[in-house]
């Protein structure tokens, strides 16, 4: 792992577990085992680490993406099923971005999160077709999302959403694909 996502590793992850205030150049170098000269090498200040975390976030999002619009159960359910938080990068990346504050450049936060809500909807309006069900899906993914971080976040045991429950909602979604 090169230096840079050891920094941005530590970035996020202090991020997450203490918040953006904690996220200081000292303890980020010290946590990622790298000078604050190096750090400043990569990062020369907050809005370029901030910048760094979300330029990550974007290209998790593409990924996940391009894995969306091939899914063989389809768009609408791949985003059903990866909406239950795991912990995976993308997951942690989000949550980290939802951290930043003035400070780590929030505008910029809430530019990528339209970016990633606009790539996420294209895809499940192109495979239902009408704009109300597209949201409606979107919205339920969304609330999966946020109950789980309401209820556990990373701590998963308090939080994970049982397979079960996510095939009852599937069921849901093609009862509203259907309606399209």
């Amino acid at each position: 792992m090169s230096t840079r996502e050891r920094i941005l590793d530590t970035y996020e992850a202090i991020l997450i577990g203490e918040g953006e205030r904690a996220a200081t150049f000292d303890q980020i170098a010290a946590n990622a085992g790298v000078s604050k000269g190096g750090l400043l090498y990569h990062f020369p200040d907050k809005r370029a680490l901030a910048q760094g975390l979300l330029d990550r976030l974007r290209a998790l999002v593409l990924e996940d993406a391009a894995r969306m619009e091939v899914a063989p159960e389809g768009p609408s359910a791949y985003y059903i099923s990866s909406s239950a938080f795991t912990g995976d990068p993308l997951d942690r990346a989000l949550l980290a971005a939802t951290r930043l504050g003035p400070e780590g450049g929030f505008h910029l936060v809430r530019e990528i999160f339209d970016e990633v809500q606009a790539i996420w909807f294209r895809l499940i309006l192109a495979e239902v077709g009408d704009e109300p069900v597209a949201r409606a899906i979107m919205l339920i993914g969304d609330g999966l999302y946020y109950n789980a971080l309401l209820t556990g976040g990373l701590d998963m045991g308090a939080a994970a959403v049982e397979p079960g429950r996510i095939r009852e909602l599937i069921g849901v979604v093609d009862k509203l694909k259907s309606l399209a």
